[in-house]
């Protein structure tokens, strides 16, 4: 579908509730990610990686910023004490530099505004989740928050997303499931959702047309004019 299609359904007008990837869609994590691995490098007598180059592997959390990092197969970097060690310095360090993106904290409130539900389905597991919302200050505006232990699948597979919807209360085929990674445009279908990819997180610009989302947001704002809720631009 091109951005100026309308997606399957045409929730244009007719949507009761957006959820949220976190990682590279609400939040810029990639900051802390990227220190919690140079922290292990360091240790291990590596050179660090600038932030340019390793944000690009902060999609496939703590597994694949070891394998990049430290160059092992997948299969390594599931089992390496390496990781362990990432996800504690990361823990003791987890919102240090992560931000909202610029102009997420202005789409959120025009949301709370609006009273439209909005909820966050995420794969990074409950112990940074949960921390993070709160630090982030959106944990008591979520309708749900779903991470990627609360439920025995997580995306791609379209259980947590239903979650999120039994949570806030709003069939799927009312909801529209925002992210930044292949996994949630796959699991926001899945899930019988309209799907927005959007452009500002760590998945490859290149890349996105090839999800097939049913649109391509460029700015958080956008998403308000796709939905037909805009109520003027935001002041900056």
């Amino acid at each position: 579908m091109t951005e100026d299609s309308v997606p399957s359904g045409d929730l244009s007008g007719g949507t009761e509730c957006v959820l949220f990837d976190l990682d590279g869609t609400l939040a810029d994590t990639a900051p802390d990610l990227v220190d919690a691995l140079n922290a292990v490098l360091i240790g291990a007598g590596r050179q660090p990686v600038t932030l340019e180059h390793g944000r690009w592997w902060v999609a496939g959390g703590s597994v694949r910023l070891i394998q990049k990092g430290f160059n092992l197969s997948l299969k390594q970097a599931s089992t390496s004490p390496l990781r362990q060690q990432l996800l504690d310095y990361y823990e003791e360090h987890l919102c240090e530099k992560t931000r909202l993106f610029l102009g997420i904290e202005k789409l959120l409130s025009e949301f709370d505004r609006q009273m439209m539900p909005w909820g966050i389905v995420t794969n990074k597991p409950a112990r940074f989740t949960e921390p993070l919302v709160k630090a982030l200050g959106l944990h008591d505006r979520a309708a749900s928050i779903v991470s990627g232990d609360t439920l025995s699948r997580s995306k791609p597979d379209p259980l947590p997303l239903l979650h999120a919807c039994d949570e806030s209360g709003v069939a799927a085929n009312r909801t529209v499931y925002v992210g930044d990674d292949l996994r949630d445009i796959v699991a926001g279908k899945a899930s019988g959702m309209a799907t927005a990819a959007v452009t500002w997180g760590y998945g490859h610009p290149s890349q996105i047309p090839n999800w097939k989302a049913d649109w391509v947001i460029c700015q958080p704002w956008d998403i308000l004019e796709r939905l037909r809720l805009n109520q003027g631009a935001p002041n900056n």
